[in-house]
């Protein structure tokens, strides 16, 4: 029997977030996400170690804190490089969850030049959620004319 080097139940990149509270982060991404979990091991000391959720097509990797290792959480470093998008059924109702959970709102839910309704989050934990649904498909040509109108009119991207 041979094995997938890429398992089917994941993509060939998943995201690994690092938490200060791995059991309330599970808890926020099933309130918000209606994420479930799949996977949760707990170390000896009771730090989450390693956990596995999946809201829609989306499957994430968290853990607590381990900075022994060398993985400190956004709110310990003082903030995030690194943004997530999410497109869901319902921009709105999942940024609404979100605000109402807790996380910091940045940029509120609006039609964005691309064809997405999208607004952006911080999470009590530190992670930046871009959420959004797709409106409109369009061409990648139609694409870069309305980046350059909006660069044009001085819009931000």
């Amino acid at each position: 029997m041979s094995v997938n080097p890429v398992p089917d139940t994941y993509s060939s990149a998943t995201p690994y977030l690092i938490v200060s509270d791995a059991n309330a982060a599970i808890e926020f991404y099933k309130t918000v996400f209606h994420a479930i979990e799949l996977v949760r091991l707990t170390s000896t000391d009771g730090k989450i170690a390693h956990a596995e959720i999946q809201f829609g097509r989306v499957r994430i990797m968290l853990a607590d804190e381990f900075p022994d290792m060398g993985y400190r959480s956004p709110t310990t470093i003082g903030g995030s490089a690194v943004s997530i998008l999410v497109y869901v059924e319902n921009v709105d109702a999942v940024y609404d969850r979100a605000v109402h959970a807790g996380s910091k709102a940045t940029m509120p839910v609006s039609d964005q030049f691309d064809g997405d309704r999208r607004g952006t989050i911080i999470d009590p934990f530190g992670h930046v959620w871009l959420l959004a649904s797709r409106c409109e498909d369009i061409t990648n040509e139609e694409l870069q004319t309305r980046f350059e109108k909006l660069m044009q009119e001085g819009g931000d991207a």
